[in-house]
């Protein structure tokens, strides 16, 4: 039993074309026109394949086949980052669907389930419809997202979505089987391995914080080098000195900082305040605690070394998500089976499963991106590469549904 390629090509590339960038990448923040767009087309494809369909209170989208037995569910994402790429999340739920469509007129114990969730890459909130699925979408997240609150509210409203009715979406875990997702690695390590297919094991832990460092704004031109306390200063030695310490002493960890805004921010004057977002990830809990005292540490004596005053306010936190082994062992039997190398590793990114793997045993595949590029138009996948994952996915969801 195989995937065809050809026809899932063809879905793939009508779904590119919504939402479509001149770069040749994809426009579809979450629940935006082409985002909503996109989610009908994924709804009429499988109608018209004859599979049932559903939305539920989340705004998860499915298409179904349905069995006596619990459901394995098979998906990924349809939003994207402003400007982004074509694979990310969307080849996923492509597949998801063409799995559906490959097994058709097969008995199995297990329904199976392809879905599209809401808001993966967090326009809005981040993870909203696999936390809701899972049952752990919290309140004080949707009091405060990280897209805003407006944003939040005039998103479910252009989808149809109650905030009040968005807990409804959670599944009894004894309902699940477990899910598969399959994704591009949006980084270097297969391509650099010239290995076909990642088996996912965790889904790293990551942190991030809003800093402030506070001096004092002065002339330019008469305020003495010695006599300032000048808060860009400590704000880039503190990138300089995060940087260093991550290299020499969290090998395999990452941290970023991802913007920087001095004020008043004037040619002529020395900067009074600077706002850094700081975030950071490992793969392990403990490494990810250590990583961040080091990193907060080095800040304050930054701060201390220019004279100035540091605010740290925690803005977002995920911890490092193991994904079942049982899943593993499935979707590198399912690589082998096919006579596919396959590769163990972690994802620097976050998904979906590490959502539903509270709940329900999952696993991730990963296929090459070309350079690693990812959330950028120019993203890439070979598309032998994608047929070959979605093979994988077919194969592991078989392996699951059977045993």
């Amino acid at each position: 039993m195989q995937i065809d390629g050809e026809r899932m090509r063809e879905d793939f590339d009508a779904l590119a074309a919504i939402g479509a960038t001149a770069a040749g990448g994809v426009d579809r923040p979450s629940l935006g026109e082409a985002h909503l767009a996109a989610r009908r087309w994924f709804l009429e494809r499988a109608a018209a394949a004859g599979l049932a369909t559903r939305v539920d209170a989340a705004g998860n989208h499915s298409a179904l086949l349905a069995a006596d037995g619990p459901t394995l569910l098979l998906g990924s994402h349809l939003d994207s980052v402003p400007n982004g790429g074509r694979y990310d999340g969307a080849l996923g739920v492509v597949a998801a669907l063409h799995v559906l469509l490959a097994v058709r007129g097969t008995e199995l114990p297990v329904a199976l389930e392809a879905i599209d969730f809401t808001d993966e890459e967090g326009t809005l909130v981040g993870l909203l419809g696999s936390e809701a699925l899972a049952g752990t979408l919290a309140r004080e997240t949707l009091r405060a997202p990280r897209g805003g609150r407006d944003a939040l509210l005039a998103g479910l409203a252009r989808a149809g979505l109650r905030e009040d009715e968005l807990a409804l979406a959670r599944r009894d875990p004894e309902s699940l089987a477990g899910y598969l997702e399959l994704h591009i690695e949006q980084g270097p390590v297969l391509e650099r391995a010239g290995v076909q297919i990642g088996v996912v094991t965790t889904i790293v832990g990551a942190r991030s914080y809003a800093l402030v460092f506070r001096g004092a704004a002065g002339h330019a031109g008469t305020t003495p080098m010695d006599a300032r306390r000048d808060a860009g200063l400590a704000a880039a030695a503190f990138v300089v000195a995060a940087n260093e310490l991550v290299v020499r002493d969290f090998p395999g960890c990452v941290a970023t900082i991802g913007d920087l805004h001095l004020e008043p921010g004037a040619y002529n004057v020395v900067p009074g305040s600077a706002r850094v977002a700081l975030e950071f990830r490992s793969g392990d809990g403990a490494e990810l605690e250590a990583l961040e005292t080091a990193l907060l540490d080095a800040a304050r004596r930054e701060a201390d070394a220019q004279r100035t005053e540091l605010e740290i306010a925690p803005v977002g936190r995920w911890k490092p998500t193991p994904l079942d082994a049982g899943v593993c062992d499935a979707i590198e039997n399912a690589a082998a089976a096919l006579g596919l190398e396959s590769l163990r590793l972690r994802s620097g990114a976050g998904h979906d499963a590490q959502a539903v793997a509270g709940v329900t045993p999952a696993g991730m595949i990963f296929v090459p991106s070309v350079a690693g590029l990812s959330h950028d138009p120019g993203e890439s996948t070979a598309w032998e590469d994608c047929v070959n994952g979605a093979n994988v996915l077919l194969g592991a969801a078989l392996r699951l549904a059977c045993r």
